[in-house]
């Protein structure tokens, strides 16, 4: 059976992942694509690399244009989601890659979002270590899906391994991350531009604002995390695409190295797409540039008294339209990996 699709938000960042990606699933077929200002356009126009859907024109982002196929993937700015969602029929699956249905605490969204709640829907996170393990069972035969955010879901699969298995401590955990400019989407933005963020490295959201600390949070409580603590600093860098993350904390006394790593490997030894590397190795971005894989680096610093992960995903797959279509085939039963690759572009 082949799952007809539409994709809202098709001309941005994401909805362009989610077509490329999908456009090679066996089992998803792109039927219609809808935009804002770029409404009416043929979608090759704005996504000059999506050859093989060259044949699609950009509708209106309506719920009328969108009912009526069994996916519905929503790549729209934070906010714009929640109100649409509601008109769409019930027995669809939509999968929304904002940050409109992330958060189950209200007051968290009214502080670091504000406007309308619209309610949690299934975290789309599946290898995610939780009580009683892991994220995906909560996506079986799910309808309503909220895909992560980039930073959140990183930081979250670097630590919780270690949470869940009572090696690190969750009250100091300081995460700094050097992120693609990508991940803010394609509106024109004075800091984003090429002469601002070539040949240099540009902090921002510092102290504390940032909008996926409480997502971060959510997902480590609910690895046992009783009142998780996080310092967390991106930093802007000259990549297109890209997250490496280093994310530290404090150790639990009297756990040994090896007790840490036996924490990792036990949490991600069977995971398709989040891989542990071997001790002593540390990712790059460009190993996973194009691939849904999260490469995973750990050490422990005896001298700090703190375990210290390095993270390398893809912002725009493993950090939001690959986890999209992972968390969909485990929702439609299809095989999890479908229409996704654990192998990188080089160089």
């Amino acid at each position: 059976m082949v799952f007809s699709v539409a994709v809202a938000g098709a001309s941005g960042y994401a909805g362009g992942e989610l077509l490329r990606l999908i456009s090679g699933h066996p089992d998803l077929e792109v039927r219609t694509v809808t935009a804002h200002s770029n409404a009416g356009q043929r979608l090759v126009d704005v996504q000059p690399h999506l050859r093989s859907l060259a044949h699609l024109t950009l509708g209106d982002t309506t719920p009328e244009t969108l009912a009526g196929h069994d996916v519905v993937f929503l790549a729209l700015p934070h906010g714009a989601s929640g109100a649409l969602t509601a008109h769409l029929p019930a027995e669809t699956l939509v999968v929304d890659c904002g940050a409109d249905h992330r958060l189950e605490s209200e007051a968290d969204w009214a502080a670091f979002y504000g406007g309308d709640y619209y309610g949690a829907w299934a975290y789309g996170v599946p290898e995610l270590p939780v009580a009683g393990g892991k994220q995906r069972d909560r996506l079986v035969r799910a309808r309503r899906i909220a895909a992560p955010g980039c930073n959140a879901s990183t930081v979250a699969l670097a630590l919780a391994p270690g949470i869940l298995a009572g090696v690190i401590e969750a009250e100091d955990i300081v995460a700094v991350l050097a992120v693609g400019p990508s991940g803010a989407g394609k509106s024109l933005n004075l800091p984003n531009l090429a002469a601002e963020i070539l040949g240099s490295a540009n902090p921002y959201a510092v102290g504390g604002v940032h909008r996926h600390i409480p997502e971060m949070q959510q997902s480590l409580r609910w690895a046992g995390a009783v009142n998780p603590t996080i310092s967390f600093t991106p930093v802007i860098v000259p990549m297109s695409r890209g997250i490496l993350a280093t994310a530290t904390a404090r150790l639990v006394p009297g756990t040994s190295a090896a007790a840490v790593r036996d924490a990792w490997e036990r949490a991600y030894a069977d995971e398709p797409f989040v891989h542990l590397l071997p001790a002593g190795h540390f990712p790059r971005t460009a190993d996973v540039l194009g691939a849904n894989t999260a490469l995973i680096g750990l050490a422990v610093d005896e001298a700090a008294g703190r375990v210290v992960t390095v993270t390398a995903v893809d912002n725009l797959v493993k950090g939001t339209a690959g986890a999209a279509i992972q968390s969909a085939n485990i929702a439609l039963g299809l095989p999890e990996t479908a229409g996704l690759s654990t192998n990188g572009v080089a160089p």
